[in-house]
């Protein structure tokens, strides 16, 4: 008997609790709302581009695993999968986002933009229909991407014909090579979309880069807590071992490097570039209290795990790794909250105690809506891969760098 059907009973309790309690939070949020329509959609959009990170940062790990193998993406690979199987319900979450253009939620969508003559210089590409049909593109391009690859990880699942495991493995690879540059793109212009058009005059070319970041790290801490709530049932219990938390370790490790070397670059350039139309967005984000929230990210998103990932005790004690792997979840939340919220806010002491609690109502009614929908698309696949040749010959227990004799 193995995980999935072991936990069942548990997976459908969760899945009924979160669709509750995300539902219950949504519809507080826009009852809320009726009255205070700005604060709503504000509120929304930031917890719908945090939410959006996780099926992106899935897909994203899932197609990089494919593309570069590893045995550490084998123990994770059926929860990046189901992960990957929720573009359509965040394709209608993303609704409301249409429907906010009407209420002001980006300035350029404002009835005073035409006077001015930046947003007049810039319509041609910001306007409303243009901006919904590109994230008709988006979606349509991350709906195909998953369906791929969910489709053909369950026709491996079921042939066990050894002539046809090479070609599936050839079909991955391919695919995935494309879908990261597909995503990259996507998500670059997504994030100019979404977040950089909420401020007047702001361009940065390292923008999208964070944002394909942000999304794999969040994604990745997520599988990390999931995988170390279902070592302990078999068939995982067999194979999953310290070392695959270890590789797991490392990756986060290089992921939050990253998202350092790309905040400070942009950081950087800003600064020695000192442009009247880009210095304003750190300004904003550097008074008023902000400056607090900036310094809690380096610390926490950067100097505190950056430290803590290069222990090997860390890496390897999945309890302990889970920890930070969720606190880095809270962590991310964060950093788009300063990302987004300085957009409408000049100052932290404006945002109101109801304009925080409305944050909270909106976060969580999304994220009990994915994780709903996660939990859904977890419970009904194999919990590890059938078939897969690189999985079969995977000597579990040992790292990438143990194995290789390093």
């Amino acid at each position: 008997m193995n995980s999935n059907e072991v936990l069942k009973p548990q997976f459908d309790r969760l899945q009924e609790r979160a669709l509750a309690a995300g539902g219950i939070a949504l519809a507080l949020a826009l009852a809320w709302g009726i009255a205070r329509p700005a604060q709503f959609f504000r509120s929304y959009l930031l917890a719908y581009v945090f939410w959006i990170g996780f099926p992106l940062g899935s897909m994203a790990l899932l197609m990089l695993h494919h593309l570069a193998g590893g045995y550490w993406g084998f123990v994770i690979r059926r929860s990046l999968e189901a992960g990957t199987r929720s573009f359509r319900v965040m394709a209608l979450l993303f609704v409301p986002v249409l429907v906010g253009l009407r209420f002001g939620l980006f300035p350029w969508a404002q009835s005073g933009a035409a006077s001015d003559p930046l947003w007049r210089q810039k319509h041609f590409y910001l306007n409303v229909p243009f901006f919904g049909a590109r994230a008709v593109v988006y979606f349509v391009a991350w709906i195909l991407l998953a369906h791929y690859l969910n489709k053909w990880s369950a026709e491996q699942d079921r042939t066990g014909e050894p002539s046809l495991l090479s070609r599936f493995q050839a079909r991955f690879q391919a695919l995935s090579g494309a879908g990261l540059v597909i995503y990259g793109l996507t998500i670059t212009y997504a994030s100019v979309d979404w977040v950089m058009s909420l401020e007047r005059g702001f361009f940065s070319t390292i923008y999208g880069m964070i944002f394909m970041v942000i999304p794999a790290l969040t994604a990745l801490a997520f599988v990390i807590v999931v995988a170390m709530l279902l070592a302990g049932t078999k068939p995982l219990s067999d194979v999953i071992a310290e070392s695959h938390f270890q590789d797991l370790g490392n990756i986060l490790l290089t992921f939050v490097m990253l998202w350092a070397y790309l905040s400070f670059s942009q950081f950087l350039i800003v600064w020695s570039g000192n442009l009247q139309s880009e210095v304003p967005w750190y300004i904003s984000r550097a008074k008023g209290g902000w400056a607090g929230v900036a310094l809690f990210l380096i610390l926490f998103h950067f100097a505190v795990p950056f430290v803590l990932l290069l222990n090997r005790p860390v890496k390897r004690r999945m309890r302990v790794l889970a920890a930070l792997a969720s606190a880095l979840m809270f962590v991310s939340l964060v950093d788009v909250f300063w990302l987004v919220t300085p957009a409408f806010y000049p100052s932290l002491s404006l945002v109101s105690g109801t304009d925080a609690l409305m944050d909270v109502l909106a976060v969580a009614g999304i994220g009990g809506i994915w994780m709903a929908r996660f939990i859904s698309q977890l419970k009904s696949m194999p919990p590890l891969p059938l078939h897969d040749a690189r999985f079969v010959e995977a000597p579990f227990g040992a790292t990438e760098t143990e194995t290789s004799g390093a």
